[in-house]
């Protein structure tokens, strides 16, 4: 069964840091394409980063473009994204996805492109 999860939300303060990861188990090879989505309370999930297993550079959803960086380690079945920067909207849950087709044929913002999800990991930003 396969099954994603998160780890590494927490609390800080405007400016601070966090790195969250995301463990795949029961897989005999990676998904072609992982993503970060978030949704804070109230509003739609939202995506905020996808990167491919091989080939094409991430993406960022303009929020967090230069402030995020989402990374892979094949090796390890574990997905990244270290924030820096943060800021009070970045306030949310995060949420890992995965899907097992190329990336060029996934809509990367669409959440229903994604087959699996984790359970979310919490991230707060105080000002």
């Amino acid at each position: 069964q396969i099954q994603l999860v998160e780890s590494g939300g927490g609390s800080v303060q405007a400016g601070g840091s966090l790195r969250l990861s995301c463990v795949v188990f029961g897989i005999t090879y990676s998904p072609d394409c992982m993503g970060w989505f978030r949704q804070a309370p109230g509003k739609e999930r939202e995506w905020v980063a996808t990167i491919p297993t091989a080939g094409d550079s991430p993406a960022y959803a303009g929020s967090v473009k230069g402030r995020f960086t989402i990374s892979q380690d094949n090796a390890k079945n574990t997905l990244y994204l270290q924030m820096n920067s943060l800021k009070p909207e970045d306030t949310a849950m995060y949420y890992c996805a995965a899907e097992w087709r190329r990336c060029r044929t996934v809509r990367l913002d669409v959440v229903s492109e994604y087959t699996y999800w984790g359970q979310g990991t919490q991230v707060t930003v105080s000002s």
